[in-house]
Formats: C-alpha cells, sequence, structure tokens
C-alpha cells in the first residue's frame, strides 16, 4: 500500500469517527438569557500545519488618512487567486488601491483602482473600505471582463446615486464595475470599464464585502456566469430590521448575471432563478437574506454547496450553508439565538415557537469568551475570516476540511466538511484547532508571523485547490504545503 494511499485512509478514518457538536443548551427553557451561549471551546487537533511564505507586498496608505488605527496595516491584502485562463497567474488585491499579479512571488501593479476612481474613492473609512474584491469572468481568456468592488464617498459629496434602496442618510456607496481588457493575456491593464450596480450604506462598516463566481458551475448550468455579491448591512441592523426587508439590498446575498439588461438600471440582468423573483415587495436580486456582515463565501468544490462565514454582533462568529432563498435570521436572531435590540449584553435562548420563522442556523460557529471584567458592549476582537473545504491532491489529511479562522487573533480552525449540513442541525460541526509550523520546522502561531497581535487573517485557494493565509499587518502571504498527524 502507497503512502499517499494510507495517509487517504486515515483521513477517511479520522472522518468517520469524529462527532459533531451538539447543541449544549438543548435543556435550557426558552427565552433564557445566556452569558456564555457556546460553551464548547475550538477541539485541539493532532493535525499540523506548515506554512511557507510565498510573497510580501510594498506598503500601502489608506485614502484620506483614517481616525482609525485599525486600517494602519503594512499591506490591506485581502486575497489571493488565479485568474480562470489556464496560466496559472495569481493576482492578489490591496484594499488601498492596487490590483497586483505576482511574477515569480513579486507582485506588479496590473490596475490602479483608487487611481482611476479618484477622487471619489475611499478605503480609511471603515475596516472593509476600499478596492475590496476581484472577481473574473469564467470566460476571461476568450472575453477579457473582471469585476471589482470598491467604496466611494456618498451623501453630500457625490451627485451618483444608488440604483437599489439606498439606506437612510446614505454615507458611502458600494460600486461594482466590469472591466474588459483589451489583451487577456497581458500583464498590464489596457481596455474600458463600465459601472454595472452601485449600492448605498449609512455606515462606513458592513457594506459590499465580496463578489465571486460559482466556480463549480460549467456551461449550461443555471448558475454560470452568475455574480454574487455579499452585501452587509451597513452597521444598521442592530437597531433596525432592514436585514429581514426583501425590498432592499442590504444584509443580503445578492445574485446578478453581469450580461443581462432586464435590471431597473439595465446594466446587468436578474436571473429568472433567484427565489423572489416576481414577489411583490422584494427585488428580484435577492438570494438569500438576514445578514449583519456576510464576509466570505466559498463553494465546496466537490459537493457544490455554498458555505459563508458571517461576522457577528455580541457574541456569534458562524459558518452557515446557505441555499437560495434562505434567511440567516439577523437581526433576529445572531447564530442560533434569539437577539434582542434592547439587551446588547445577552442573546437568548430560541422561543419555544422558533421553528415557525423558517430561519436558517450556523453550521458551525464559536462565540467570543471575552475575559473577566470585559464590557458586554465593548469589542472583543474576534471575527470569524471565512474558508474553504479543501479539495486539493497535495495534502491528503487536508482533504474534505473546511479550513477557516479568526481576523483578529489570527486562530486557524477546521471543521469536517460532510458534518456541515443543514439536515444535520441543530448539532453543529465540531471545530478543531491544527498546531501551525513554518518552514523551518519551527511551531508557531499567525501572530507569530504577522508580527502584529492584531493578524488581521484572509484566506484564499488557487485553481488547484491549495490554501493560502494572508495577513495585512506586515503584508504577507502563506501557502499550506504539508499537513500531517502526530508528534513532529
Amino acid at each position: 500500500m502507497s503512502k499517499r494511499l494510507r495517509l487517504l485512509i486515515s483521513a477517511l478514518m479520522v472522518a468517520a469517527l469524529s462527532v459533531p457538536q451538539a447543541t449544549a443548551l438543548a435543556d435550557v427553557p426558552p427565552g433564557t438569557a445566556l452569558d456564555d451561549p457556546i460553551p464548547e471551546r475550538p477541539t485541539a487537533s493532532g493535525l499540523s500545519l506548515t506554512l511557507r511564505e510565498i510573497a510580501a507586498f510594498p506598503k500601502s496608505e489608506p485614502i484620506p488618512a483614517p481616525t482609525d488605527q485599525r486600517l494602519m496595516r503594512w499591506a490591506r491584502i485581502n486575497n489571493i487567486g488565479e485568474i480562470p485562463d489556464g496560466t496559472r497567474r495569481q493576482f492578489v488585491n490591496d484594499l488601498n488601491g492596487k490590483l497586483y499579479l505576482l511574477k515569480n512571488g513579486q507582485p506588479e501593479t496590473y490596475l490602479d483602482v483608487a487611481a482611476t476612481f479618484a477622487p471619489d474613492f475611499v478605503s480609511g473609512r471603515g475596516l472593509g473600505a476600499g478596492f475590496g474584491y476581484v472577481a473574473f469572468h469564467p470566460q476571461f481568456a476568450k472575453n477579457g471582463k473582471f469585476y471589482t468592488v470598491h467604496t466611494e464617498w456618498g451623501a453630500a459629496l457625490t451627485s451618483k446615486t444608488p440604483d437599489l434602496t439606498p439606506q437612510t442618510d446614505t454615507r458611502f456607496h458600494g460600486v461594482i464595475t466590469e472591466w474588459t481588457a483589451a489583451n487577456p493575456k497581458a500583464d498590464t491593464f489596457s481596455g474600458t470599464h463600465r459601472e454595472v450596480l452601485r449600492l448605498g450604506f449609512n455606515g462606513q462598516v458592513h457594506g459590499v464585502q465580496q463578489i465571486d463566481f460559482n466556480p463549480t458551475a460549467h456551461p449550461g448550468d443555471p448558475d454560470y456566469g452568475l455574480l454574487y455579491v455579499a452585501s452587509g448591512d451597513g452597521g444598521r441592523g442592530s437597531s433596525t430590521s432592514e436585514p429581514q426587508n426583501l425590498a432592499t439590498p442590504q444584509g443580503k446575498l445578492l445574485r446578478i448575471d453581469p450580461a443581462g439588461t432586464n435590471s431597473a438600471n439595465g446594466r446587468y440582468g436578474v436571473p429568472s432563478g433567484n427565489p423572489f423573483v416576481g414577489k411583490p415587495g422584494a427585488i428580484g436580486e435577492i438570494y438569500a437574506y438576514g445578514m449583519r456582515d456576510p464576509h466570505r463565501f466559498s463553494w465546496d468544490p466537490m459537493t457544490r454547496e455554498l458555505y459563508l462565514g458571517h461576522i457577528g454582533e455580541h457574541a456569534i462568529e458562524a459558518v452557515y450553508e446557505v441555499r437560495s432563498g434562505d434567511n440567516l435570521g439577523w437581526s433576529e436572531r445572531e447564530g442560533a439565538f434569539e437577539f434582542r435590540k434592547d439587551d446588547r449584553c445577552h442573546l437568548y435562548t430560541l422561543p419555544a415557537d422558533d421553528a415557525q420563522f423558517g430561519y436558517t442556523y450556523p453550521v458551525a460557529a464559536y462565540d467570543h469568551d471575552p475575559p473577566p471584567g470585559h464590557s458586554c458592549t465593548a469589542d472583543s476582537g474576534h471575527a470569524i475570516a471565512g474558508g474553504f473545504v479543501y479539495r486539493g491532491l497535495r495534502l491528503p489529511l487536508l482533504f474534505g476540511k473546511y479550513v477557516f479562522g479568526d481576523i483578529v487573533d489570527g486562530r486557524v480552525f477546521f471543521t469536517l466538511a460532510a458534518q456541515m449540513r443543514q439536515e444535520r442541525l441543530p448539532q453543529r460541526a465540531t471545530i478543531y484547532e491544527p498546531k501551525l509550523f513554518d518552514s523551518t520546522g519551527k511551531q508557531v502561531t499567525m501572530r507569530d508571523l504577522a508580527g502584529d497581535t492584531r493578524v488581521d487573517l484572509r484566506f484564499s485557494r488557487d485553481g488547484a485547490g491549495e490554501l493560502y493565509l494572508l495577513s495585512k499587518a506586515n503584508g504577507k502571504i502563506w501557502k499550506i504545503t504539508d499537513a500531517r498527524m502526530g508528534p513532529r
């Protein structure tokens, strides 16, 4: 028996023997205030991961100069991906405005988004503000099209108008742009661009976090070429019911067809398969709703399930398996708990009649566990960094695991994707915490590698399914190059 086959069998045995976490509060009466909503902690794992540094990015500056020092990072790199044209070229976006290509481990500017939209471009207001994400069309090699989302000033600082219902006192706009490269093979952009969709937000947080195409969809599939848009609640969900309002785009996962024209502004299409098309009082762009900060989403390449890392308000960092029409419950629910706007210090066990509301609950979750004496209204320094199910070929012991972590403290976690199914609820998948090692074999934490207590962690995946970790603290990227069980 080959070593590779033995490792694969070992991974399958681990998956088979693992038991998902039961809801520890099943016997607590409905409507009970909770100080520790998720008592169970991530489980220490015998799995260890090796991280090899592959790139470091130049220092960048927010525009305008920020008042929040959390925005003062070395480089606010937000994602590394692979252009879907067979060239294996990797791209990286910096929230402060530039889109890079990696050449022999060195970043080279492909496009300066900030300069293109100056002076309207904003990256120095709010943790997610700036050039947030880029999504290359699956047929980029032929059509040269890719899409970006960035932040612009709203309110009195612009005459531009959001396309869908904006929030009251809109101060910031999230703008999706289509770019068409004259030569898709070129390493520097030259071409044209057009605005696709503009959304209006009251606050400087929880805007448009991610845009992406479903990489598991193929020509002929209903989902092929449709662009998903993670639109946050603009910071207003804790005081309003906007995420539950199907007439507005905030607090929703949207799905649009950038090649279509049947939208209200005529610059994109509303897919006929979207769940609320034709529903009175609802906008057809909505795919799922009831969200606070839908930060990162990804698809399992094998099962095609869509997983969303959702940042909580009071205590719950959660992963959802999202299906068409799902309601994640915010701001009536935070995770699998009742959220009450008049009590910012507790979550509550679900009411006895909860089933009638049809909310979708997390398939994995952890809470903040603040230290003794910490104010219940203060930021405890936790936020989930959504990740990816590993289906690559190089690391058999990682196969079938959803790898994710915490943005702030940089802890890395994983679950078994087979446990993350809505059908298994109310049981949640067990969360494990692997050990981390650098390329010299030294055990480390992400804080060690980032050189900062605030890591600003992100996860990414390349075309072969291999996984990467990014830190804004020092603008570096690491690749997971080894996964093994037992002592080193």
